[in-house]
């Protein structure tokens, strides 16, 4: 009797962690990564190649037990790589919002790094001679006025001019799950808006790399010769939460998920959590007093070195705990507009760099309800979702 228990326990135990080893490989084989970490899909194509690099702190790859930066891990594969360029905030990912970033060296592998945010922020054609092959590896948030879409842009330019081959590795989009927001006009276009798509626009920055170079977007209608490292394992409804904050000011989900709605309010007299632990997820003013009990004071911190209305008590709303928003949120930016008593100095210069439009200004200034100024988008927003649909590389 007793080795007939033993016997079902041992099997027992046995399907007990064989079904764990299962679920443990299913978890493995589902988990999202990339295109960093397909090393198998493009080491092959750079090996023996001279090449550049446009990467930042984000730029890593998931493989090991232990996260390994990508210039880290070619360099121990004995990748040639003859430089560095790092977009806004810097290689290491260190600088404040609209700092301009000097060249230099890396100090822990005395590569050169151009910077593609000081004095020009398209690579030049110096900057470029001798490199065979380009890699382009920037973790975006899915949002039009994040300036690595102009980084890409530029960089695709200049790779197209000087006849390089561009990789792009793509990441996954944190905010890939929908599609809003108003396009961007022509004559608002700047380094904070290059291309007519909306504030959220729903794709990978390898597809939006697609998107360039098939409308013809570059200088002259160009094209890059372009090849996309794809993610593995993911849908843009998959949720994915970024493992390291893409810039300074975006230190966490709840920030990312925000941000595509709290920037409206950044040309504003209103701060939005800049110079406190909760950028992007709090916003307020001094003369909002009577509006809320909420409060807070923004002071120097990383990210941050001068913050808006620096020492001065903000009332506003706590917005930590909201649901992670499936459209452009407007009541935040309505809210604060409404709150505000001095309506002529709310606005502030460069409204219309990051809205896109002249008309979101306009229609809040005349008492426009939310529904009202969501229709002013409504029919560009269809026509540009049709073009979209031709650079998804996932469903």
């Amino acid at each position: 009797m007793n080795r007939v228990l033993d016997f079902t326990f041992l099997k027992n135990t046995f399907l007990f962690w064989l079904s764990l080893g299962l679920l443990w490989s299913q978890f493995l084989s589902a988990q999202v990564l990339p295109g960093a970490s397909d090393t198998k899909s493009y080491l092959p194509l750079i090996k023996g190649k001279k090449i550049g690099i446009v990467a930042h702190q984000a730029s890593l790859i998931f493989n090991a037990k232990d996260p390994k930066h990508l210039v880290d891990l070619l360099l121990e594969k004995n990748i040639e790589i003859k430089a560095v360029f790092a977009p806004e905030h810097g290689f290491r990912g260190t600088a404040d919002a609209g700092e301009k970033i000097e060249s230099g060296k890396d100090p822990k592998t005395q590569l050169p790094i151009y910077s593609l945010y000081g004095k020009n922020r398209k690579p030049e054609a110096s900057q470029l001679r001798g490199i065979e092959l380009m890699i382009f590896d920037l973790q975006d948030v899915g949002v039009r006025f994040f300036t690595y879409l102009s980084t890409l842009h530029y960089v695709m330019e200049a790779c197209a001019e000087m006849n390089i081959p561009l990789i792009v590795l793509d990441r996954p989009n944190p905010n890939a799950h929908y599609v809003d927001g108003p396009i961007l006009s022509s004559e608002h276009k700047s380094f904070v808006g290059m291309h007519p798509v909306p504030i959220v626009y729903g794709m990978t920055i390898g597809e939006y790399a697609k998107m360039i170079n098939q409308e013809r977007w570059l200088n002259q209608g160009i094209s890059c010769d372009l090849k996309i490292i794809p993610n593995q394992n993911y849908t843009h409804q998959t949720s994915y939460e970024l493992p390291v904050r893409p810039s300074p000011n975006l230190p966490n989900a709840q920030a990312v998920s925000l941000y595509p709605s709290l920037c409206l309010l950044e040309p504003t007299v209103i701060s939005v959590g800049r110079g406190t632990d909760h950028q992007f997820q709090i916003y307020g003013h001094p003369q909002l007093s009577n509006n809320t009990s909420f409060s807070f004071t923004p002071q120097p911190n990383f990210g941050s070195k001068n913050p808006k209305l620096k020492g001065e008590i903000c009332y506003g709303k706590d917005l930590t705990q909201v649901v992670k928003p499936n459209k452009i949120e407007l009541k935040w930016l309505l809210d604060a507009y409404s709150n505000f008593p001095k309506k002529d100095s709310f606005f502030l210069k460069g409204f219309e760099r990051i809205s896109g439009v002249g008309s979101l200004r306009e229609k809040i200034m005349q008492g426009a309800s939310e529904a009202e100024i969501r229709k002013t988008w409504t029919e560009d927003l269809e026509n540009f979702k049709k073009i979209r649909a031709k650079y998804l590389i996932y469903p």
